[in-house]
């Protein structure tokens, strides 16, 4: 009991310091709540939200408002409060993303197709050779991404596990890489056929 109230005497000063401008005071903030607070989110986060992500934008939110803290109220219950909007506000997000997928990824899918179905025989080849070059070009961290995930067929949770990173942090990078070769390939097509004329 000593021990809870010397924490909350502790809490609580740390908060009026960073109020007072003392921003390295909210330090103690954040690493008096950093566990509880990320494994509260892991518990409430359906997979694929970065947890780490949350949470840190909960601290920031916090930091931002902490003039409006009650001192001497629960602090937790309210920095919980803060992580509770900040979920709500990336499960929003992600349902608009989804929705925008859903209503308007058939139709630039089906586009997608009909202009690849027009391409000439030897330009799909091209593109192939041009892909080749371009996965050699990648750095080799980069190049074993590629590698897991269309040689291997490991899922996106081994890849973060071998990795040590998120699955978000896989998925972006896939995507990262991928646009990457995208524009290697465009560029070598544009260059070869600026050559030709």
């Amino acid at each position: 009991m000593e021990q809870d109230s010397t924490d909350n005497r502790q809490l609580e000063e740390a908060i009026r310091r960073t109020c007072a401008g003392e921003t390295e005071a909210f330090e103690f903030v954040v690493r008096r709540f950093e566990r509880p607070l990320r494994a509260w989110l892991a518990g409430h986060l359906p997979q694929g939200i970065d947890v780490d992500e949350i949470a840190q934008r909960s601290f920031i939110a916090a930091y931002k408002s902490l003039d409006q803290y009650k001192a001497g109220t629960r602090f937790d219950a309210w920095l919980f409060t803060i992580a509770r909007y900040q979920l709500k506000t990336e499960l929003t997000r992600l349902r608009r993303v989804a929705d925008y997928h859903s209503r308007y990824a058939p139709d630039l899918l089906q586009r997608e197709l009909e202009r690849r179905s027009d391409d000439r025989p030897e330009l799909l080849v091209a593109r192939l050779e041009y892909l080749q070059m371009c996965l050699q070009s990648l750095a080799e961290h980069l190049r074993r991404y590629i590698t897991w995930r269309y040689e291997e067929e490991i899922s996106l949770e081994e890849m973060a596990a071998r990795s040590g990173r998120s699955v978000a942090a896989v998925k972006k990078q896939l995507w990262q890489i991928r646009q990457t070769l995208q524009q290697c390939v465009e560029n070598r097509l544009a260059m070869a056929e600026g050559g030709e004329a």
